[in-house]
């Protein structure tokens, strides 16, 4: 699956205010509903607080990766936030966030949601792609580099991904 069909462009807001970790979820939650109508927002901020309980789900360089399973979501989804002012994540580098893709599987994971795991936290740890997004001051600039640098991740041999 290529990423804009995983993260729409509603599904990505520039500058937002969060002040915490916590908040930053409920703000995610909120936008992954939008790709998940059946889904309440509480119930998706709920599987993601679990998932990030058994571990933290910040992965260095002001980037985070929060995500969960959940049964009734039949694809990947996603959604990407640009904070105005990074927040503490508990990142092991110790540097606050501000670039954050959250994501939702289904409960039964095959290779291709693998893949899309992958894929996202390969645009996450691109140091050029997070430099262009944290360049971006419009939810439209935000999504256009997002999408215009996430080429270079179109999915490739099947891996899967660890810690999902």
């Amino acid at each position: 699956m290529l990423l804009e069909d995983i993260i729409k462009p509603d599904g990505v807001l520039c500058n937002a205010t969060a002040r915490s970790k916590k908040h930053c979820l409920e703000i995610l939650s909120e936008l992954l509903v939008r790709s998940n109508p059946g889904v309440t927002s509480e119930t998706l901020f709920r599987c993601l607080i679990e998932r990030e309980r058994l571990g933290c789900t910040g992965l260095d360089r002001g980037a985070a990766f929060p995500h969960c399973r959940m049964n009734g979501i039949n694809a990947s989804t996603a959604a990407l936030i640009k904070l105005s002012q990074p927040v503490d994540f508990d990142a092991a580098d110790g540097d606050p966030v501000d670039l954050v893709i959250g994501m939702v599987v289904p409960s039964e994971l095959d290779d291709s949601h693998y893949a899309d795991i992958k894929m996202v936290t390969g645009v996450l740890a691109d140091e050029g792609l997070r430099s262009r997004l944290r360049g971006t001051s419009s939810s439209k600039e935000l999504y256009k580099a997002l999408i215009s640098g996430s080429e270079l991740f179109v999915p490739g041999p099947l891996q899967k991904a660890q810690g999902s």
